[in-house]
């Protein structure tokens, strides 16, 4: 039997075309080993022309097996597991075919549905050992980590955000902004990132020039409690200036709250509450 099977190897997964002869051998038994993502898709099909390139970067990431089966092509295979609409990707394990999702879904939202599956970001992995190691004064090594990853993920959008966030930490802000505005303020899906490095900028700005008026150097203050990570009481002045003088810095007390809600996100428990407590002041 010829094995029609097309592999494109990456740093942590696999990507392959599948078919009806390949798939019980090169998905179910091989889904024993590593999850495997069943992407069904059609060469006609537009939003399965935005999922691709998506779907190929995240395998370069994450350990799974990426199988694109063309459902003109494998009109059984599509029948058999239920394709109604494409793109339809399914999640395979233990050589059981389990529903995934159909339609298209944003980079951050994949990486979260990766992430539901217990499957780990080779590149998150290092990030997070690259805040442990700024967060530690370790700069040198910081800087070292940075360098590696930019050779291997050189246009990652994640990794160019860590990076401005790592020159915010060295009060390079100059360079910070430059590197943040090259992805582009339309980017959607990282747009609430993009905002908390701006936001970050800002605060290291405001907390090393402090006014002399009350307001200004409570406004300091909350900026420096910000860059340590203190965001409820930076929240709870924020508010307090928004309460004296919305006006203050041309609305800026509402706007640096924003930010944080930014870097926190919107699921956290204390950009929910101090969310509610802005809207209660405001209106």
């Amino acid at each position: 039997m010829v094995n029609n099977t097309k592999y494109s190897r990456n740093s942590m997964g696999i990507s392959i075309e599948v078919d009806n002869t390949t798939f019980a051998t090169e998905v179910l038994k091989n889904s024993h080993k590593k999850p495997v993502l069943v992407d069904f898709y059609a060469t006609w099909c537009g939003p399965c022309k935005m999922l691709k390139p998506i779907l190929e970067k995240l395998v370069q990431e994450y350990d799974f097996i990426l199988a694109k089966v063309d459902v003109d092509h494998n009109p059984e295979l599509a029948q058999t597991y239920g394709v109604e609409g494409v793109p339809d990707v399914k999640i395979v394990t233990q050589g059981e075919v389990k529903p995934g999702f159909v339609g298209v879904l944003s980079e951050p939202k994949l990486r979260n549905f990766l992430g539901e599956l217990n499957l780990k970001s080779e590149l998150e992995t290092e990030l997070e050992t690259l805040r442990n190691l700024t967060k530690s004064g370790e700069l040198k090594e910081a800087k070292n980590l940075l360098d590696q990853l930019f050779q291997k993920y050189p246009r990652n959008i994640s990794l160019i955000i860590e990076a401005a966030k790592f020159l915010v930490s060295l009060n390079r802000l100059e360079e910070a902004q430059k590197l943040i505005e090259t992805i582009g303020e339309n980017n959607r899906e990282f747009y609430p990132q993009i905002q908390a490095v701006k936001g970050l900028i800002h605060f290291k700005q405001e907390a090393e020039n402090p006014g002399d008026s009350e307001l200004d150097k409570m406004y300091a203050q909350a900026c420096s409690l910000t860059l340590s990570a203190n965001y409820e009481e930076a929240l709870k002045l924020f508010l307090d200036i928004v309460t004296r003088n919305r006006k203050y810095k041309n609305d800026g007390a509402r706007k640096a709250m924003l930010a944080i809600f930014n870097i926190l996100g919107d699921d956290n428990s204390t950009s929910k509450e101090y969310r509610k407590q802005l809207l209660l002041n405001l209106y």
